[in-house]
């Protein structure tokens, strides 16, 4: 039974967080607002009435161009007094009425090219009659009239300021394409940005930028310089070749203390750290930075000297928590690794015990994974961190037995067992955990909501010899990749699938075709293909070697990041010595068997309910369900997915981006299931709710498909 002091202070601290969040019918930023709680006041939609939610309007921005293939938007709209702005999956701006779905503006930050590249939402700023949408598109960071669409003539070169300029290397040969939405803090824009995670990757440089002007106002160095904390936990002079470390996410801001909250990614390479060797401060860290500065105030690291790919995948909630009978101001940082660190707003202390534990060494020469981690020790794991034989899937025995004998073959020593030149089991993988979705927080409650992936993967390292990555030449299999990409890929696809009828897939083409019968095909053409001879003449074997390479998922990982490694190494100031360079050759392979069943029993997916004032679960449930693998009056698999969940005063908590397609509201008070509803294609966002003329909406981003490749904006409200 609760105290009395303990129930007053609890009753203090609900009043508290409704009193920040107020009544704004708004959605105002990204995750809702500066505190990244995911979190909305409304409660016009609630647990009595939700089941009666039907749609209210669709928006198809149609802005793909002819045979485009099906494309995801990732982007969590804002909606701003009566105007949804929101991103389409080719990365075009959309202001478009909160009530009805109608267009008011559009804009094409690559004025008619191809554009794309994933964008998680805009920035909205305002001062006075000044009101402005921030955004990127590529390397450029756009300031936009919100009314119009327009660029700010006075923001920057006429509303553009190239984000590849303040980073490590020439500007005019890198190409820096922030993924996730910056946060305001008064005129400042303070946005990270995505880099490559191979060798010769750009350091993750946190920057702030004048809104009015587009003048860079700060910078702090991600990769410590000479003379900064943290530089010697780096080899001597790293800062001019090593990379990441970046803030891709998005972040969070107190406003009120003025601190913003990076969550930063891991350092490159991503899998193989002979050229870091040590434990890479800010790689993997919790970082709160002066908001007005830059300057460094704390940090926490999660991962040291990261192997796995273990990136703070979201922005850190701002929550305020009972510890010790008082309220404590704390961010809740989720991860990858199914962890969640609760840490003291202002000094990055943790609220609940974490200890350093021994991990499995390396095996690879030259690597010297660091022998401790951090465990926290409270909340428990939200996501699968170790598994056995008895876990694995057991859909047909065929299955079984592969699956067997597939982890027999690799090496597994637990969580965190580095990658090997043999392969390693990595649980969670790389999607594990919780992704870029984050979690929702309840300041009434106190009550984090956040969905976890259970999604092993195997790494396997391969060493490269130098030459493979100082080579000016492209092997044989991308210029055949490069001739496919240019002649063959809008109809038989990228991957090489195809669209059936009409276009067949090329995948095992070697067990239906001899070289020369393809050679043949492609000179001479037939049905609706035109003949290519011209094009491939001189260069028949590179088109063989990348049409009859199949699916060899090493080699097409292997060949695709020497390209890239090369590229990153033609701009760096200072390379690394390649002559002692792995690749992770089955990067983000999913751990299966025959039948390309998930490898694991399920569920997959879960969503979870973790009180902050205990860091106890409330509850946890499958969220999504494969209905072909689900057992029959069973419970259901739950399904992997990246958005994240939205909770709502109403009692409801909405979440999407299942393969079931589903967007689906649950009791937070026990995670029951109220109310769900089949989208044309995969919610692809974390969804948004607003209220507007009365009417309170629930609205998200989804994905693509045949009849609407671009994708659409679907909104949802009570009859």
């Amino acid at each position: 039974m609760l105290s009395r002091s303990y129930l007053l202070l609890f009753v203090l601290t609900a009043l508290f967080g409704f009193g920040c969040h107020g009544k704004s019918s708004n959605w105002g930023m990204y995750k809702s607002d500066a505190q990244s709680s995911s979190y909305s006041s409304l409660r016009q939609i609630n647990k009595e009435n939700v089941r009666t939610l039907q749609l209210a309007w669709t928006f198809d921005p149609d802005d793909a161009p002819p045979g485009a293939r099906p494309a995801n938007s990732e982007c969590n709209p804002l909606v701003i007094d009566g105007v949804l702005y929101a991103t389409s999956a080719r990365h075009r701006v959309y202001a478009v009425s909160a009530a009805t779905g109608k267009m008011m503006w559009s804009f094409d930050p690559f004025d008619g090219g191809q554009g794309g590249g994933v964008c998680r939402g805009v920035t909205y700023w305002e001062n006075g009659n000044d009101k402005r949408i921030l955004f990127t598109g590529g390397d450029i960071l756009f300031a936009l009239n919100a009314r119009t669409g327009k660029p700010i003539p006075e923001f920057g070169n006429a509303g553009k300021v190239s984000m590849n300029v303040g980073i490590r290397d020439d500007p005019r040969f890198i190409s820096i394409k922030p993924t996730s939405p910056g946060i305001v803090y008064h005129d400042l824009l303070i946005i990270g940005n995505e880099v490559s995670e191979l060798y010769g990757a750009q350091p993750g440089y946190v920057r702030a930028y004048n809104i009015r002007t587009g003048r860079l106002e700060w910078t702090f160095h991600t990769i410590p310089q000479p003379g900064e904390a943290g530089y010697d936990t780096w080899p001597d002079g790293a800062w001019k070749y090593a990379g990441g470390a970046n803030d891709w996410a998005g972040m969070s801001l107190d406003e009120k203390r003025g601190i913003v909250f990076l969550a930063l990614g891991s350092p490159s390479y991503d899998f193989y750290g002979a050229d870091r060797k040590g434990q890479n401060l800010y790689g993997n860290c919790v970082v709160a930075l002066d908001a007005a500065t830059g300057k460094h105030i704390w940090h926490f690291q999660t991962i040291h000297h990261d192997l796995w790919d273990y990136d703070l995948p979201a922005p850190p909630n701002l929550v305020t928590v009972i510890k010790d009978g008082r309220r404590v101001d704390a961010v809740a940082q989720t991860s990858k690794v199914g962890f969640l660190y609760v840490l003291d707003r202002e000094t990055g202390t943790p609220l609940f015990p974490i200890e350093e534990r021994n991990v499995p060494a390396s095996d690879v020469p030259g690597e010297a994974a660091w022998p401790t981690q951090p465990f926290p020790l409270k909340p428990a794991p939200y996501a699968r961190q170790s598994m056995t034989v008895d876990d694995l899937a057991d859909f047909s025995p065929e299955g079984y037995d592969s699956l067997v004998k597939l982890f027999k073959s690799l090496r597994y020593e637990g969580l965190f067992t580095p990658p090997s030149i043999k392969g390693s089991v990595n649980l969670p993988g790389t999607i594990g955990g919780s992704e870029w979705g984050g979690a929702a927080y309840d300041p009434a409650t106190g009550v984090l909501y956040l969905k976890a992936n259970n999604s092993p993967e195997v790494d396997q390292l391969k060493k490269i010899a130098p030459e493979a990555v100082t080579s000016d030449s492209l092997t044989p299999f991308h210029t055949g990749r490069t001739i496919y990409m240019s002649y063959c890929a809008s109809c038989h696809k990228e991957d090489r699938g195809g669209d059936e009828p009409l276009y067949p897939s090329l995948i095992g083409l070697d067990k239906r075709m001899t070289p020369q019968q393809a050679i043949g095909k492609i000179r001479q053409g037939g049905g609706k293909m035109p003949p290519f001879e011209g094009m491939i003449r001189g260069k028949e074997r590179a088109i063989l070697t990348f049409l009859f390479s199949g699916d060899d998922r090493k080699l097409i990982q292997q060949e695709s990041d020497l390209l890239e490694i090369r590229h990153n190494r033609a701009v760096t100031t200072e390379a690394a010595d390649t002559a002692s360079a792995y690749l992770n050759v089955l990067a983000y392979a999913p751990f299966r068997g025959t039948g390309n069943y998930p490898g694991i029993k399920p569920p997959w997916g879960v969503l979870n309910a973790i009180d902050l004032n205990t860091g106890e679960y409330v509850w946890k449930i499958p969220v999504g369900n494969d209905s072909v693998l689900s057992k029959k009056n069973g419970q259901p698999t739950g399904l992997t997915g990246s958005p994240g969940p939205i909770v709502t005063a109403g009692g409801l908590v909405f979440i999407a981006g299942g393969k079931d397609k589903k967007l689906s509201a649950f009791d937070k008070d026990n995670g029951r299931l109220l109310w769900e509803v089949v989208l044309p294609a995969m919610g692809s966002s974390t969804p948004a709710t607003y209220m507007w003329e009365g009417k309170q909406y629930i609205a998200l981003s989804v994905a693509g498909d045949k009849v609407r490749p671009a994708g659409r904006i679907m909104a949802f409200a009570l009859p």
